[in-house]
């Protein structure tokens, strides 16, 4: 791959990370790039699997819904062969986990969930994932307040801490 490509496939990346509903139009001019090759290079990227999706980043805090996100620390003991990757592969295939990341520490995986309440996120933790062979432990964690996720600020800073003063 040429590095005039290269570059531009970088730029996009790094582009939509950020603003996935930009339009290529307007991409391709913050680039100084055609349209036409902003299009393609995402086409080919996405079959390349090298963008794996498009998200949105939801304050759900703000809709009144009530959902419940928790980090869970997995131990496990590797298998012959296959590593963590068959526990990992049990997991991610759970509709109620998030992201499922092999770590480096105390831990071996992290897995993302949301559940409706801490008690639902409870039991799946209890029924479903320590009873899986070759779990030695967990450890739960209850997401309690966003203040930034995926790069995005969630908090809203007030306009002025000061207070008013009249003569």
């Amino acid at each position: 791959m040429n590095e005039k490509k290269e570059a531009l496939r970088i730029e996009i990346l790094k582009y939509i990370e950020k603003h996935s509903r930009v339009d290529l139009g307007e991409l391709a001019v913050l680039l100084g790039a055609e349209e036409a090759d902003v299009a393609n290079e995402m086409a080919e990227m996405e079959k390349e699997k090298i963008i794996c999706g498009y998200h949105t980043l939801i304050d759900w805090d703000k809709t009144g819904v009530e959902k419940v996100t928790a980090l869970i620390e997995v131990r496990v003991t590797p298998q012959r062969d296959r590593g963590f990757d068959r526990i990992a592969e049990r997991l991610y295939n759970y509709p109620e986990v998030y992201a499922v990341y092999l770590i480096s520490g105390s831990y071996d995986l992290l897995v993302t969930m949301e559940g409706k309440t801490l008690k639902e996120v409870s039991r799946f933790v209890s029924e479903k994932l320590s009873p899986l062979d070759g779990v030695l432990s967990t450890a739960t964690h209850f997401i309690l307040k966003k203040y930034k996720d995926h790069g995005t600020v969630m908090v809203t800073k007030k306009e002025s801490e000061r207070i008013p003063v009249t003569l």
